[in-house]
């Protein structure tokens, strides 16, 4: 794995410090985009930097943690090669490594204890994707992007970061 970036807003700050610990305990190359404190921030902007950096092949991974994770799942999926999954349980993270190759996984800082957290990340690190019949969806959702994503990516104009 070359990388992973890790993006958060204000309400995944506190989880994302767990996370890093994580990374730095088990020697893995990651990237912290920001945000850096529980100041109130807008999330499409760390989600963004995230999604296109796994988009266009620079990171690997994504990491991405809002209070829920929903909002950074939505805006994440809108770009091309991304499959952002949003994980609530280890089963979730077993099966979304497994079946739909997720190279994006969403959390929520608020709403996910640590420890269970701790349990997705590991779990999601570290299946491998099967392949095999998978191989057909993930072709099928490929051939949908070809038609509904352009070849643009959404650059904050406003100097939010």
């Amino acid at each position: 794995m070359k990388s992973i970036w890790i993006a958060n807003d204000h309400g995944g700050y506190q989880l994302k410090q767990r996370f890093l610990a994580y990374f730095d305990e088990n020697n893995l190359s990651y990237s912290d985009i920001g945000c850096y404190s529980t100041d109130i921030v807008r999330y499409p902007y760390y989600a963004a930097k995230v999604a296109q950096a796994v988009s266009s092949g620079e990171a690997d991974r994504g990491i991405l943690i809002c209070s829920t994770g929903i909002g950074m799942s939505i805006i994440a999926n809108k770009y091309k090669h991304v499959r952002a999954a949003l994980c609530t349980g280890s089963l979730q993270a077993r099966l979304t490594r497994a079946h739909n190759d997720s190279n994006v996984l969403c959390i929520g800082g608020m709403i996910t204890g640590e420890m269970a957290a701790l349990d997705i990340l590991d779990i999601w690190l570290n299946e491998e994707y099967i392949g095999g019949r998978h191989n057909i969806s993930l072709g099928l959702i490929e051939e949908a992007e070809g038609c509904l994503c352009t070849s643009e990516n959404w650059i904050p104009q406003n100097g939010a970061l």
